[in-house]
């Protein structure tokens, strides 16, 4: 009996060692990922899209380097845009975001259309609800961006993507498919077993072109999955596409 104990609490000094040691390999995965001030210079071609008649290029930025032009930009593009799937839990979500997107660990893709072919396009001039977006420190016009951070979900380093927005005029391009292929080269690049996403459920359009265009699917730790009650009260889904077999059983199965 004596010997069984010891050989039984040495199982779990082992499991112990084992689990405090993957945890610290994951830590470190996220600690590498995060470093990486610049993403895009491992993807330079991906950096200029010219397809169905748009033309705009690709930019890094982080969260605690925005300037207030580009800060006014992001809250009024995710206010044009997201406010009515939020309905009434919209002012406390824009706080939410607000705080989110200025933090250290928030990474960007900006999009942005130069003067000159926004003048040939016909579309130099923002939309109703946003600013120029750019214009103002010198640069070319933003027309959206995508913000992403690497994060843990269930013993999983991931990169999540808390959004992806862009103007009407830069909608119905390809270049959302385009901006999701590139978040996933990014986050294989950085050894992430999934990219991670939240969808409202009221925004259709979205929940429909990340399943059947992109197919991502419904995660394990969604909501409506975790308890189907519960999550029928919840007004989002979490979507994912893994990389590798552990992710998939851990966020997927």
């Amino acid at each position: 009996m004596e010997d069984k104990g010891l050989h039984n609490a040495k199982e779990k000094r082992l499991k112990r060692k084992e689990v405090l040691e993957k945890k610290k390999a994951i830590d470190e995965i996220i600690r590498k990922a995060t470093s990486v001030q610049d993403h895009l210079s491992s993807f330079l071609p991906f950096c200029q899209y010219d397809r169905n008649g748009l033309s705009v290029h690709l930019e890094s930025g982080n969260g605690d380097h925005l300037s207030s032009p580009t800060k006014k930009y992001i809250q009024n593009l995710l206010k044009v845009n997201m406010e009515r799937y939020y309905g009434l839990e919209w002012p406390t979500e824009e706080k939410v975001k607000r705080r989110e997107m200025v933090v250290p660990e928030a990474r960007y893709i900006f999009v942005r259309q130069s003067n000159t072919n926004a003048t040939i396009a016909g579309v130099n001039k923002p939309e109703d609800g946003l600013d120029d977006g750019g214009l103002m420190d010198g640069q070319d016009r933003l027309v959206g961006f995508v913000h992403y951070q690497f994060v843990v979900e269930e013993d999983v380093p991931v990169a999540y993507v808390y959004e992806l927005q862009l103007e009407s005029c830069a909608q119905g391009k390809g270049l959302a498919k385009f901006l999701m292929q590139l978040v996933e080269l990014i986050a294989r690049k950085n050894k992430m077993g999934a990219v991670v996403l939240t969808v409202q459920k009221a925004n259709e359009n979205a929940m429909s072109f990340y399943t059947n265009k992109l197919r991502y699917v419904i995660s394990s730790i969604s909501p409506s999955r975790v308890d189907p009650l519960i999550g029928a009260e919840k007004s989002y889904e979490i979507l994912c596409k893994t990389f590798d077999p552990e992710a998939k059983g851990k966020l997927e199965e």
